[in-house]
């Protein structure tokens, strides 16, 4: 995989995750509730759902552009719209993260890791959203190594996001300056999305 091509990828997937949201929420949750422990297992069971959606999407789409690669080409071009839907939301965006509440709300790691990982795996837009920018990066030539680093990439940034978020910023300030730059963290991700695809378009 070129490494221009890794770099938007982990750029649009850096973004997508430090965006405050439902995630960000029931890790947070689940750390401030009942201590750091709890929220790194939230935050790597999360990866692990995500990561499960990307190696999905990848063999699904490999089994496309083998048997029906007119069909493939179609999505990729509607990849492209979708993507390009997605800057328009985040360049228009006005949302906020809502008030965690802080309920002495005692569970075991296995509770809070599974919470995690079902907050990510019962996500249908998680789908929707790999189907149309994994079909930016794959090719009919790829290597399974080039599918296995978009999944680890994909994987990889996600849990390591959550787990800083449970190991750091749950107990400082910086998540309220998060709270406050939202709109920031909006507006670069549709510039990513931009830039992804014009790669196609262009």
């Amino acid at each position: 995989m070129e490494l221009s091509a890794w770099f938007s990828l982990a750029t649009i997937c850096l973004l997508g995750a430090i965006t405050p949201g439902p995630s960000l929420a029931i890790v947070l949750k689940h750390t401030i509730s009942n201590g750091r422990a709890y929220g790194v297992a939230t935050g790597i069971a999360h990866g692990l759902g995500v990561a499960l959606y990307a190696v999905l999407t990848v063999l699904g789409m490999a089994i496309l552009i083998k048997e029906t690669p007119w069909l493939f080409n179609i999505i990729k071009y509607a990849g492209a719209l979708f993507l390009l839907w997605l800057a328009f939301k985040a360049f228009t965006a006005k949302s906020s993260l809502g008030k965690i509440e802080q309920k002495a709300e005692k569970t075991s790691i296995k509770q809070s890791a599974v919470e995690g990982f079902l907050i990510a795996f019962l996500n249908p837009k998680l789908a929707i959203f790999f189907l149309a920018l994994f079909s930016q990066f794959i090719t009919p030539t790829d290597t399974v190594d080039h599918k296995v680093i978009m999944v680890l990439t994909v994987g990889g940034i996600d849990a390591l996001w959550y787990t800083l978020i449970a190991l750091v910023l749950s107990h400082s300030t910086l998540i309220d300056k998060l709270r406050d730059n939202i709109n920031l963290v909006e507006k670069a991700t549709g510039v990513a999305l931009l830039g992804v695809t014009a790669r196609v378009l262009f």
